[in-house]
C-alpha cells in the first residue's frame, strides 16, 4: 500500500466532510487507506463519517486525548509506504498525493515533506516552511522582529522568509496540517511525542527527522487550502500558554540544560507577556463597539449639558454641578448601553431598528430612574430628551463607521448582503442556489460563471470561468461560490491565487453536501452556510432574553427567600441553585437529561428544571429528546416562566 491517510477531528464536521471529499478524489490512482481519528466530538461528525465515507477507518474517542496521541494510534495501524498527518480543515488538489509520492520516490534522503499552503482568501500560508525555533529565533519571533524583516536571513529564520515560496527548499520544520512522512523513517525515529497535547509536536517530530539522518522538504509544486492558519487563535490566552508551554518543552528534550534554561526564561516572559497582550486585545476586539457607543453617548451628553447651560439654564452664569456628570449622566449612558444590549443591538451590529429599540429601552429605564430619585437629582428633561436623539445617532454612527472600516464602502443601509457569483455548470449551481435561498445566506447572486463555453448563451450567466478575473471586476463581486463537483479543487486553488483583488471572499461547495464553505483570512475561523432546521435557541437575541429572564427570577428570589425555603423541597440545593444561575454556571430551564442527548441542540447551559419537569408520568427517551427539540426549536420567555411556576417546588432539584 502507497498511502495512508491520517486525519485528527474535533468539532469540525464541515470541513471534515470537505476534506474528505478531496481527499478521496486526490486518491483516485494510489493504493490507499483514510484514518479518521475522532476526539469525542459533540458535532455528529462521526454520524458523517459513517454515513458518507463508510470506507472510512473511523477511531472514536470517548475522550480528547490531544493531538500526538490520536495520531499514533492510527500510525501503529497504518499500512502504507507513507503516512500523511492532514488537519481537517484542508482541501487538497487532486494530483497532490501522486505529486508528493513521486518526490519521495525520486528522493530517498527524504524523510518527510510539506507543501505550498494558502488560506481561505487565497493568501501564502508562512508556516509551510519554517526554522527551528532556537532561543535566538524564538527571540526574534516572540518580540515581533520576524514580522517586521520577515525577508532577513537573521530575523527571518522562523518562517524562512528570505527562502523562496515557489522553490524546493530543504527545511528544519514542517506543518503538521500537511506532513508526508516516510513510514521507514518512524519506525525509525519513533511516532509523534505525546507529552504535547496539541502544538510542538510537529516541531518535535520534524527535529527528530532531520537528527535521524533524513532531509525535510518544502514542496510547492502542489498546494492546499488550510482554512485556519496558524494565527487563528492568537488572540486566545489559552493558545498562549499552550503554544509556548510546547515550545519549553521541546527546549528542556532537545536543548543543553544551559541553553533549555534560558530558552525557558524567555518563554515564561514572553508567555506572561503575551497573554496580557491577549486577555487586552480580545477585550477590545469584543467590546469595541459597545466602548464607542459608550464614549459616544457619554461625551455627547456632556456637549449636551454645555450647550443646555449656556442657552437656557445658566444665561447669565453658573454651571450644572459635579454630580450631573458623575451620577447621572453615568447612569443614562448605562441604561442606554443596557437597552442596546437587551435589544440585540450588539449581535445585529448593522440594524437600525435595533438601535432604536435599544436607546427607548434605555429611555424607559432613564424615566424610571428620574421618577424615583430625589429631587436634587432631577435635572433638565430637555438634555434627556436630546441625549436620547444623540444616542441613537451616535448609536447607528459607530455601526456605519466600523461598516466602512470592514467592507470598504458606504452605505446608509449597511447592508449585509455580498455581490456573489456562483461558478459551475447549471444544476449544481441551481442546487447551491436553492441551499442559499433556504439558509437566507447574507449573499446577493448576480449570476452564474459557467464551466462550459455552451452555457454562456443563458441569460443567467455571466460569462465563462476563463474570464473570471474581468467578471469580478466589471460586476464588484464581493463573494465567489466554487462547485466543487464541476471544477478540480487545482483549478479553485489556482483562480484562488490568480484573483488578487482586494475584498474578494471564497467559498467551496462540495458534492452533494448541504454546507457551502470558507474563510476570510487565516486569523479568523472558517465560517460556513448550512442547511439546518433553524432553531429559537441558535439566535443570541433569545439565548440574551434567557439570560436576563434567569437574572431577574434570581433577583426576585432574594427577597422571597424565607417563603420560597417553605415551598421548595430541596432547600439547601435550592440556595446553590440560585447561587449558580446568578454566576452564569446553570439555567433556570434547560434540556431534560436522556441516554443519548442530541449533538444537533443549540448548547446552553445545565437547567435547574426542564421540558419534561412538567410531566408526572415517566418518560421515554425518544419523547425526551422531541421535547428537547421543541424547547430549542420553540423557545419564549413565557415557556420557561410557565415551567417555572408550575415547577416551583422541585427548584432544588
Amino acid at each position: 500500500m502507497q498511502l495512508s491517510i491520517i486525519i485528527v477531528n474535533y468539532n469540525v464536521k464541515y470541513f471534515l466532510e470537505q476534506a474528505l471529499h478531496s481527499v478521496y478524489k486526490a486518491l483516485d490512482g494510489i493504493t490507499g487507506e483514510v484514518f479518521v481519528v475522532d476526539n469525542n466530538s459533540a458535532d455528529g461528525s462521526c454520524e458523517m463519517v459513517r454515513r458518507t465515507f463508510p470506507q472510512t477507518i473511523l477511531i472514536e474517542n470517548k475522550h480528547n486525548p490531544g493531538f500526538s496521541v490520536a495520531n499514533n494510534q492510527a500510525i501503529k495501524m497504518a499500512r502504507g509506504k507513507y503516512v500523511l498527518l492532514l488537519n481537517p480543515d484542508t482541501v487538497v488538489e487532486e494530483d497532490c498525493f501522486k505529486t508528493c509520492i513521486n518526490f519521495m520516490d525520486t528522493h530517498e534522503d527524504a524523510g518527510a515533506l510539506g507543501v505550498r499552503m494558502i488560506d481561505g482568501k487565497g493568501k501564502f500560508l508562512p508556516e509551510s516552511k519554517r526554522g527551528l525555533p532556537t532561543p535566538q529565533v524564538a527571540f526574534y519571533k516572540m518580540f515581533g522582529l520576524a514580522s517586521v524583516f520577515p525577508k532577513s536571513k537573521r530575523f527571518g529564520r522562523y518562517h524562512l522568509g528570505y527562502l523562496s515560496n515557489n522553490e524546493v527548499h530543504q527545511v528544519d520544520v514542517l506543518a503538521g496540517a500537511f506532513m508526508l512522512i516516510r513510514k521507514a523513517t518512524l519506525d525509525k525515529i519513533g511516532l509523534l511525542d505525546e507529552d504535547y497535547f496539541m502544538y510542538g509536536e510537529d516541531i518535535d517530530l520534524s527535529y527528530r527527522i532531520t537528527q535521524g539522518g533524513y532531509k525535510n522538504y518544502y514542496l510547492p509544486k502542489t498546494t492546499i487550502i488550510h482554512y485556519k492558519g496558524e494565527s487563528t487563535k492568537k488572540t486566545s490566552v489559552n493558545y498562549v500558554f499552550v503554544f509556548y508551554k510546547a515550545m519549553i518543552i521541546f527546549a528542556q528534550k532537545h536543548y543543553s540544560s544551559r541553553h533549555a534554561q534560558l530558552f525557558s526564561l524567555l518563554i515564561n516572559f514572553a508567555i506572561y507577556l503575551r497573554a496580557g497582550i491577549s486577555v487586552i486585545a480580545g477585550f477590545i476586539q469584543r467590546s469595541k463597539l459597545l466602548l464607542m457607543d459608550a464614549g459616544f453617548i457619554y461625551g455627547g451628553i456632556y456637549f449636551i449639558k454645555l450647550y443646555w447651560e449656556l442657552n437656557h439654564k445658566y444665561i447669565q452664569g453658573g454651571s450644572y454641578p459635579l454630580r450631573f456628570m458623575l451620577i447621572n449622566a453615568t447612569v443614562y449612558t448605562i441604561m442606554w448601553l443596557l437597552g442596546l444590549y437587551i435589544a440585540g443591538a450588539y449581535h445585529k451590529t448593522r440594524s437600525l431598528s435595533a438601535v432604536i429599540k435599544g436607546v427607548l429601552i434605555g429611555l424607559v429605564g432613564i424615566s424610571l430612574f428620574y421618577a424615583f430619585a430625589p429631587e436634587s437629582y432631577r435635572y433638565s428633561r430637555a438634555i434627556i430628551m436630546l441625549a436620547f436623539i444623540w444616542a441613537i445617532i451616535g448609536s447607528y454612527f459607530n455601526r456605519l463607521l466600523l461598516y466602512v472600516l470592514k467592507f470598504k464602502k458606504v452605505d446608509l443601509a449597511m447592508a449585509y448582503d455580498n455581490n456573489t457569483v456562483i461558478v459551475g455548470n447549471k444544476a449544481e449551481v441551481l442546487r447551491v442556489q436553492e441551499l442559499l435561498n433556504k439558509t437566507k445566506a447574507n449573499c446577493k447572486v448576480l449570476g452564474y460563471v459557467a464551466i462550459d463555453e455552451t452555457e454562456t448563451h443563458n441569460n443567467d450567466y455571466l460569462g465563462n470561468v476563463n474570464k473570471l478575473k474581468d467578471i469580478v471586476q466589471f460586476f464588484h463581486i464581493e463573494e465567489i461560490i466554487f462547485c466543487s463537483k464541476d471544477i478540480s479543487a487545482g483549478q479553485i486553488i489556482q483562480w484562488m491565487g490568480g484573483i488578487t483583488l482586494p475584498g474578494v471572499q471564497y467559498k467551496i461547495v462540495p458534492e452533494e453536501s448541504s454546507f457551502i464553505i470558507g474563510s476570510n483570512s487565516k486569523n479568523t475561523p472558517g465560517d460556513f452556510y448550512a442547511l439546518e432546521i433553524n432553531m429559537a435557541l441558535n439566535e443570541p437575541l433569545h439565548l440574551r432574553k434567557k439570560r436576563v429572564l434567569d437574572i431577574v427570577v434570581a433577583i426576585c428570589f432574594l427577597p422571597l427567600l424565607p417563603l420560597a425555603m417553605l415551598l421548595v423541597r430541596q432547600r439547601f440545593n435550592f440556595i446553590r441553585n440560585l447561587i449558580e444561575v446568578i454566576g452564569g454556571k446553570k439555567t433556570w430551564v434547560g434540556y431534560a437529561h436522556s441516554y443519548k442527548n442530541s449533538n444537533d441542540l443549540p448548547k446552553i447551559k445545565q437547567g435547574v428544571l426542564s421540558p419534561v419537569t412538567t410531566s408526572t408520568i415517566g418518560v421515554e427517551d425518544a419523547t425526551v429528546n422531541k421535547l428537547n427539540f421543541l424547547y430549542a426549536k420553540n423557545y419564549s420567555v413565557e415557556k420557561d416562566l410557565f415551567i417555572i411556576l408550575y415547577s416551583f417546588s422541585k427548584l432544588g432539584n
